[in-house]
């Protein structure tokens, strides 16, 4: 194949170059699957709009109501509910020669039970067994709180009135800085909380934090509160645990009105395996939705694992990355458990230490070819639509256009950078710190690949592991955060809970990650109630009163998160180039480097403060302290004096003095 013609994977990544007949492939095989689609259903619009056929709909040309099923393998189904007395066999469905089920309930006959709130299940009579189902595509189920049964529920609620009409994510393509939430935990009561408490209460906090994203996790109905949204029941119903649809509308509508975009942490990964609530062995075979037999089971999540090769199920999670994006007004998605998805060993136990893992005979190629498709519609749907990937086995090109070769996703998360500081904290003292290590960890990602950058996410901070804060200063966390008492293990924490997080907005990625609380240093890790902590709230909650009292020190991490999330807004430094080097001292461990204009200087050393130490710039001039760790505001002991300025040399150099756990940006005057 001739140069030009290589697809640009290949021809800019020359590592790449024995792997071009898999990639090439993967192109092709993708293009031929959109001329099928085109064939099929016109495009990839239409092929994602099983949603609006199968379900219950109201169609006005027949006067009634309409509900259909996908079952080929079922021997019969019955609908039933609070409609007809929950008599399991007085509404037969019929089949028709695709496997879909059907049946219509005339307006005049059933509008007076047929209501708005109403439960409906529908009985599936297989081969082996016969049982009580939700409908697949069942836009809301709610639990009996005495018999903890689990029904879909009719939801006619009025359309609701959406004023978002203006609003752009141009902001958040060009550098996402997202708050990763959760709806439930995000109140400081012993309880869930709920779409509106979060609407009236949190968003505030994450607009005036600066953040231009929110990432929301657990939108999708789940069975089990402790799963934090990742074992998912019903795929097309906002969890009915935080309110209603329309409250979660208005969430991401007040979202909107202030600036910030919404992402959905999406679920295609894996499925619950439990046959009351969700799709598994639906029609009574095991090969519906999912793959039959040790493949379609994932035995570390305890979960099912999808078909991607099936036209069906394409078409179901297609249809529901359409659902979300149209009738929520999500701005796009993160796609959890992508390193699952795209490989048959579901990535356990591999360290992806040779890049054959990327192209060999365990990669599902239906996976990716899914994926593809997914990001396809994603942006045909709407251009700036957002899709984040997570992966963790370094996949060339997930972030790529599928044009050059790529899985198409806009961004990937960076997840060797939260792994590195667990790693350095829990296995380094300070003195041990790499600064040539850290400058590789941070900066070590593919040049034509935008990451999302993150000192810790969810994951860092469930029960079993420990948040940074808590990893820097232990139990003085519940004792010794007074503004009033010095504590050495809390002036550690602080003073590298700032460093940790500056360093990696500005060095880590093209866009940035928090999670709810951690801008702060919330002190306890996150447990949802649980038969091991007597289904105790305690920590499934944000503890706001801690950084919103003024005698105690949560307040200085979060004003230094404040001015970081702002340094990045007002100068766009993650839309800019990388940062590029200008002084390293392993010993000194003082690392300073250059990112859109700006001079950043960091000293790791838990002891030494330097004096006159020479950072050769870019560009000669007079430079002022623009931003300083070492600030009272932020906690610190105010050794730097905000009004000198730093004129360059006759070498180009700044001469500064460099207290100790310090870092200090710099900007030309």
């Amino acid at each position: 194949m001739e140069e030009s013609s290589k697809l640009a994977l290949v021809q800019e990544e020359k590592w790449l170059t024995q792997y071009e007949p898999q990639i090439q492939r993967r192109f092709d095989r993708y293009q031929e699957a959109i001329r099928e689609i085109e064939d099929f259903s016109g495009n990839i619009i239409e092929y994602a709009s099983v949603h609006n056929f199968f379900g219950i709909h109201f169609e006005a040309w027949r006067k009634g109501w309409v509900y259909r099923e996908w079952a080929p393998a079922a021997k019969q189904l019955y609908f039933f509910g609070d409609f007809n007395g929950w008599n399991r066999s007085s509404h037969p469905m019929k089949k028709s020669g695709r496997g879909d089920w059907e049946i219509f309930l005339p307006y005049e006959q059933y509008k007076d039970h047929f209501i708005h709130g109403s439960k409906v299940k529908v009985h599936v009579v297989t081969e082996k067994n016969a049982l009580d189902r939700i409908p697949a595509y069942i836009r809301r189920v709610i639990q009996d709180e005495t018999t903890y049964d689990v029904a879909g529920q009719l939801w006619f609620a009025e359309e609701f009135k959406w004023s978002d009409q203006s609003f752009s994510t141009k902001k958040s393509l060009e550098q996402p800085l997202i708050y990763e939430c959760h709806v439930g935990m995000a109140q400081e009561k012993m309880g869930v909380g709920t779409y509106q408490e979060f609407e009236a209460f949190t968003l505030p906090r994450i607009k005036a934090a600066g953040y231009n994203t929110i990432q929301l996790m657990a939108v999708m109905e789940h069975p089990y509160y402790g799963s934090f949204g990742y074992h998912v029941s019903n795929f097309f119903a906002p969890t009915s645990r935080f309110g209603t649809p329309e409250e979660l509308k208005s969430l991401v509508n007040k979202a909107h009105q202030m600036g910030i975009a919404v992402v959905m942490d999406i679920v295609h990964s894996h499925a619950i395996k439990n046959v009351n609530e969700g799709l598994n062995e639906f029609d009574g075979s095991q090969h519906q939705y999912f793959h039959p037999g040790e493949r379609g089971y994932h035995e570390a999540w305890d979960s099912k694992v999808f078909d991607y090769s099936k036209r069906e199920v394409q078409q179901f999670l297609l249809s529901n990355i359409r659902y979300w994006l149209e009738e929520f007004h999500f701005d796009g998605f993160r796609f959890d458990g992508v390193t699952s998805i795209m490989y048959l060993h579901h990535g356990l136990f591999m360290d992806f230490d040779s890049v054959d893992l990327y192209f060999d005979h365990n990669v599902d190629e239906d996976a990716i070819l899914y994926l593809q498709l997914a990001n396809t519609l994603i942006h045909t749907l709407k251009p700036e639509n957002i899709s984040i990937a997570e992966d963790m086995s370094g996949m060339p090109g997930l972030a790529r256009p599928i044009a050059e070769g790529g899985i198409g996703f806009d961004f990937r998360m960076a997840m060797g950078v939260p792994d590195f500081w667990i790693k350095t904290l829990k296995h380094k003292q300070d003195e041990e710190w790499d600064m040539f290590e850290l400058w590789h960890q941070l900066t070590n990602r593919p040049q034509a690949e935008r990451s999302i950058g993150y000192a810790e996410s969810h994951d860092q901070a469930l029960v079993g592991d420990q948040t940074l804060a808590f990893r820097l200063m232990k139990e003085q966390m519940y004792f010794s955060m007074s503004v009033l008492q010095q504590n050495l293990a809390v002036d550690r924490g602080v003073a590298l809970h700032k460093l940790i997080r500056l360093i990696t907005l500005t060095l880590g990625g093209e866009g940035y990650l928090n999670f709810i609380g951690n801008e702060f240093g919330h002190p306890d890790w996150v447990d949802f109630p649980r038969a091991g902590n007597d289904w105790s709230y305690m920590h499934a909650r944000r503890q706001w009163s801690l950084v919103d009292d003024p005698l105690l020190r949560y307040g200085h991490l979060d004003a230094w998160d404040k001015a970081i999330i702002k340094l990045a807004n007002e100068y766009m430094l993650l839309a800019l180039a990388p940062a590029v080097q200008l002084y390293l001292d392993p010993d000194k461990k003082i690392l300073a480097y250059e990112r859109g204009g700006l001079i950043f200087v960091f000293s790791f050393h838990p002891t030494e403060s330097i004096l006159g130490l020479p950072v050769h710039v870019p560009v000669a001039g007079k430079y002022k302290i623009l931003l300083d760790s070492d600030e009272k505001e932020y906690g610190g002991f105010q050794r730097l004096d905000q009004k000198i300025v730093y004129p360059t040399d006759k070498k180009q150099r700044l001469e500064l003095y460099v207290p100790n756990r310090t870092a200090v940006v710099l900007k030309m005057e």
